[in-house]
């Protein structure tokens, strides 16, 4: 291993504050380095574009970082204690291999601009799969509310039974919440779609570099220009990309509350796929539904990424190294945000209804409402209709497919509207 970069003459590296200088970043920079590879590549061809490598340097080290991204996949390099962070091990496994033309990578950049690449880099991709997660619940949901249009069940209102409701119009309340979160996680990759390779430490350095090339070969729509705005956009994208993860993440929170509810033997209103539950340690008599339990859960972990960026973009201008906190949440809050989603289609396709259930749980109550609309339509002052509506004589209803039939506002259980839904998925794709 070489010494590090920026170790003085002299000075001893004292262990313990070097360690708590280092933090995590060893175990984090596992996440990101195949991404640090990537820009490495990249920031390795704009340096032979402006003459300060050979044509047989930059091969040299093109095959190298070619090498050691296979090594990193198939485990036979890992990334451990022996580094300082991923960045370091790149040069070092470099200048091992290739000496002096290996120290040469990390000219005109600075371990700042290496992370703040392979993160950007990275979170494309995270929120590239938050897009895809939500689009597949999107059009499960959607298909079940086709499916399920008329399958009758309460409505809710206050935690308590209200109208009568359909599994149709259940599900396309879902459906369209994740096509607002898929179209939420699109719109904030666009948004951080920029390229900091180039900016060093917020500053530019003295070399023409392409930063064109890197924007076009990294795949980046845009190069982020102002090297100060670099640092400033650091842990604002992070943010960003955690409050589109977390609107998807609300959501998944409050559907999760539901299957809890419904899977309750005072409701039983569905069976769930058995895979997504467990045997209690101690009830012989139980299967425990675990796993929505801990997608309800998931949110927390997001928040609290969110929270902890937040707290750190109390600095002036400028890099600092309180930012490197940043990656332990950013890289916490997808994990387990990712995984939690990651579950889901599977578990709403496999969502058994027990109909009979749904069915005995309606009340002649909740037929109130119909009543009273009927009635003002029919001429009747609201108010005067609302009253006579709630006289429990009045409630002699007990067909819940002609309430479902009869709610003919757009979006109602009689015109769920999915088309014009599938038509908005469909623009996303």
């Amino acid at each position: 291993m070489t010494d590090l970069l920026w170790q003085k003459p002299g000075v001893a590296v004292d262990t313990a504050v070097q360690s708590f200088l280092a933090g995590d970043d060893v175990i984090l920079d596992r996440e990101f380095f195949l991404h640090d590879l990537q820009a490495s590549r990249v920031h390795a061809q704009g340096l032979q574009t402006i003459g300060i490598l050979s044509a047989d340097e930059l091969n040299a080290l093109l095959l190298e970082l070619n090498t050691l991204d296979v090594d990193f996949r198939s485990g036979a390099f890992v990334l451990d204690q022996r580094y300082e962070d991923g960045h370091s091990a790149i040069e070092a496994r470099l200048t091992d291999r290739l000496g002096d033309t290996g120290r040469r990578i990390h000219t005109g950049r600075s371990r700042n601009d290496q992370v703040l690449v392979a993160t950007r880099l990275w979170l494309k991709d995270r929120l590239a799969l938050v897009a895809v997660h939500c689009r597949d619940v999107a059009r499960i949901a959607l298909d079940r509310a086709e499916a399920e249009a008329g399958m009758p069940m309460p409505g809710y209102t206050h935690l308590q039974r209200a109208v009568v409701s359909s599994a149709g119009m259940w599900w396309a309340g879902w459906g369209e919440a994740f096509i607002d979160n898929t179209e939420r996680a699109i719109s904030t990759r666009d948004w951080i779609d920029a390229n900091p390779l180039g900016t060093a430490a917020g500053y530019g350095v003295n070399l023409p570099l392409d930063r064109d090339h890197g924007t076009a070969a990294l795949g980046f729509a845009r190069m982020q220009s102002s090297p100060i705005y670099a640092q400033l956009s650091r842990g604002k994208f992070e943010l960003a990309g955690l409050e589109a993860l977390g609107s998807a993440m609300l959501d998944l929170r409050r559907l999760a509350w539901d299957l809890s509810l419904f899977t309750t033997s005072e409701y039983g209103f569905i069976v769930l796929p058995s895979q997504y539950t467990t045997g209690s340690s101690i009830m012989p008599n139980k299967r425990n539904p675990d796993v929505i339990e801990l997608m309800r859960g998931s949110y927390a972990s997001v928040a609290a990424a969110r929270c902890e960026i937040e707290q750190l973009l109390s600095l002036p201008s400028g890099y600092h190294r309180d930012l490197q906190i940043s990656k332990g949440a950013l890289v916490h809050g997808f994990g387990r945000g990712l995984a939690a989603l990651a579950l889901l289609p599977d578990l709403l396709r496999g969502i058994a209804w027990r109909p009979d259930a749904m069915r005995a749980a309606l009340e002649p109550s909740m037929y109130a409402t119909d009543i009273a609309v009927d009635l003002a339509s029919g001429g009747m002052p609201f108010r005067d209709a609302y009253r006579k509506a709630a006289d429990p004589a009045s409630w002699t209803r007990i067909d819940p497919q002609a309430s479902l039939a009869a709610r003919v506002s757009p979006g109602g259980a009689a015109d769920l509207r999915l088309e014009v839904l599938r038509e908005r998925l469909r623009a996303l794709a």
